[in-house]
């Protein structure tokens, strides 16, 4: 019995040292394809990736779970690029910026490094545009730094907390830190290559999903194993935070637009959508007929209307006057 004991643990040791140089081989043919086109910047121990595109008015735009600056310059960069100067981030953990063993993943956390971030670009108060989990980063952007931003626009934000991860994401539900570093670098690569398909046909559903999404989008880049353990790590993590937010979501007085499929797949509007609007004074939720979770590439022209609307009242003397003074009180 000790014998067959020790023969499968060295099957297992030399199963994952294959698995692990096939993932390390997979990554650097990933970056060979889709490289990063940006700048980086050292922001408290950590290396921010962004794209700076534009003149005008500055605009912070931030990812979902799994995704990169790519997915939002993919085709909304490209239309409000003209009338805002965009600043399109990596979160820390994902596409080309690091999260160092260590550093915190929490909304808390990533709210502080993205303030921390517009600071050391030197940026105004921005407009902060948030898809998904970036939409929940958002909103703790403006419950615990309100001076760093004027307005927000959340695209089919993670607005509450959910016991059970959308089906497209199981595979991020594992717990232990120690299991989640073995898997990243051992199994994740295969297994995504087997299922990129189906998972990015479950994240735009029911859009079709563009035929170069994986480069021109960055999808592959979320397969790498830091990505992946990133990815897991703040999904484990992002309940922690979120009942106390929603019970400070009452507060938020600055200007907030807030857009959502009607056919969303991977965050129900009603939960999250509806539910932030009946929580937040006069915040109207605008909804997208027969569209799913991708609004930025599935519905441009509609979110580029709400950033637009956003502006407008951010910039208006009533925002000036009315809402610097509560700003200040929160920010005590």
């Amino acid at each position: 019995m000790a014998v067959e004991w020790v023969i499968a643990a060295g099957v297992l040791v030399g199963a994952s040292v294959v698995a692990w140089g096939f993932s390390a081989w997979m990554t650097r043919r990933i970056e060979a394809a889709v490289p990063s086109n940006g700048r980086f910047v050292d922001v408290d121990g950590e290396r921010f990736h962004y794209l700076d595109e534009g003149k005008g008015p500055p605009l912070v735009m931030i990812h979902g779970l799994m995704g990169s600056s790519r997915n939002l310059t993919y085709a909304l960069s490209g239309q409000l690029r003209e009338h805002f100067r965009v600043i399109t981030l990596d979160r820390p953990g994902s596409g080309y910026s690091t999260r160092h063993p260590g550093t915190a993943a929490d909304l808390p956390a990533q709210a502080r490094q993205i303030a921390a971030f517009i600071q050391a670009l030197g940026l105004d108060r921005p407009l902060v545009l948030g898809h998904s989990l970036g939409g929940a980063v958002a909103l703790a952007l403006a419950l615990d730094h309100p001076h760093a931003v004027s307005g927000l626009i959340l695209v089919a934000p993670l607005t509450h907390p959910q016991r059970l991860l959308p089906l497209v994401f199981l595979s991020l539900a594992v717990r232990p830190a120690w299991l989640r570093r073995w898997l990243s670098h051992t199994l994740t690569m295969p297994i995504g290559l087997l299922t990129k398909g189906s998972v990015v046909k479950g994240v735009f559903a029911p859009d079709p999903a563009p035929a170069d999404f994986a480069t021109r989008g960055g999808g592959l880049l979320g397969m790498r194993p830091a990505n992946f353990y990133a990815a897991s790590t703040e999904i484990n993590q992002v309940n922690d935070h979120l009942p106390g937010m929603v019970k400070r979501y009452p507060q938020l007085t600055l200007p907030i637009g807030l857009i959502y499929g009607a056919k969303d797949k991977v965050l129900d509007f009603q939960k999250h959508g509806q539910a932030l609007a009946s929580r937040v004074p006069g915040l109207k939720l605008q909804l997208v007929e027969e569209r799913g979770h991708m609004l930025p590439i599935t519905a441009t022209e509609r979110v580029v209307a709400v950033v637009e609307q956003v502006a407008k009242r951010a910039r208006s003397p009533q925002n000036t006057t009315v809402l610097h003074p509560p700003l200040a009180l929160a920010d005590k």
